[in-house]
């Protein structure tokens, strides 16, 4: 996957705290970590997240850890880091997006708003844009304070989109995705497809998304989010931002996919596949419900709620 070398980024939808360093907070009266998920702010108990993640669990309540056998995050210098200086100065054009993993989030970030800026204006309605916000260690969020070993999320409260770069390299390196360029589109794509579901007001008609299980409401949000990645993978040249995708392109987002499925992560870190517990769905379901909507290119076949997902 690669940008058109002249197209214009605009990296003001992108904002960098990398390197600015923070500490975790603990929720008050309680054992866990607010942050923004795929139906608003959630308490997320400790326990869960290390389960999910691999992490020491008594790390995150004393304040950030690293995963187990891995140096601390404090100590590995972030992908594109900030001390090659800022967006606005080093990512201007395409030509810097396929140079730069930092300037290639920018690019994603601006084509996939830009679709869906376009689509909302189709169908009558008004697209409102949502920063992306590049971090390492952790941050503060509208969602309360969150730790880069949470992955990607998106805080409806503030309406941003959170990212630790470093996150790509967990996805390669510990879940075992091949990688690749468009790997990283479909994550910041599926985190835009919560902001959408936030503007449609489908988050607030869902509410509660505490309840786990293949057929859960919070299993349906995860894979709509998907679907909607898939939509906006089938316009992304139409954006201008993008040359035309590849099969291999598609192959490492369904790659991605598969890799974060709950299935696959459930066997990695517990030796076995609890189904009841899944919160975003098995690589199987991520898979298809991308596709479906990378096949049909149509907001409208990502009703993830209705029927059998």
């Amino acid at each position: 996957m690669s940008f058109n070398e002249q197209v214009e980024l605009d990296p003001s939808q992108v904002e960098d705290r990398r390197g600015s360093g923070g500490t975790l907070s603990r929720v008050p009266g309680g054992g866990g970590l607010v942050i923004g998920g795929g139906g608003g702010c959630l308490t997320v108990i400790v326990l869960v997240i290390a389960l999910l993640l691999g992490v020491n669990p008594l790390s995150l309540l004393n304040g950030g850890g690293a995963p187990a056998n891995q140096p601390p995050a404090a100590q590995t210098a972030p992908s594109g880091g900030a001390a090659g200086g800022s967006l606005a100065t080093n990512c201007r054009t395409g030509a810097d997006a396929n140079q730069r993993q930092d300037c290639r989030i920018v690019g994603y970030v601006d084509s996939i708003q830009k679709y869906w800026g376009d689509e909302f204006a189709r169908r009558g309605g008004r697209y409102t844009p949502a920063p992306t916000t590049l971090y390492t260690d952790v941050t503060s969020t509208g969602c309360g304070t969150a730790s880069s070993e949470v992955g990607p999320f998106y805080c409806p409260v503030d309406k941003h989109v959170y990212l630790d770069l470093d996150f790509f390299n967990e996805l390669h390196t510990r879940f075992g995705a091949r990688g690749g360029p468009f790997a990283q589109a479909y994550v910041v794509a599926h985190e835009y497809g919560h902001h959408v579901q936030d503007l449609q007001g489908i988050l607030d008609r869902v509410g509660d998304t505490r309840d786990t299980g293949p057929q859960s409401a919070s299993v349906r949000l995860e894979l709509q989010a998907d679907c909607y990645a898939g939509v906006w993978a089938r316009h992304a040249t139409e954006t201008g931002y993008l040359a035309p995708l590849t099969d291999a392109d598609v192959a490492d987002g369904l790659d991605a996919a598969a890799a974060v499925g709950d299935d696959r992560i459930q066997r990695q870190i517990q030796g076995r596949v609890s189904p009841e517990r899944w919160t975003h769905g098995s690589a199987q379901q991520r898979q298809r419900w991308f596709s479906a909507g990378y096949q049909t290119g149509d907001v409208g076949s990502c009703d993830t709620f209705r029927g059998q997902v």
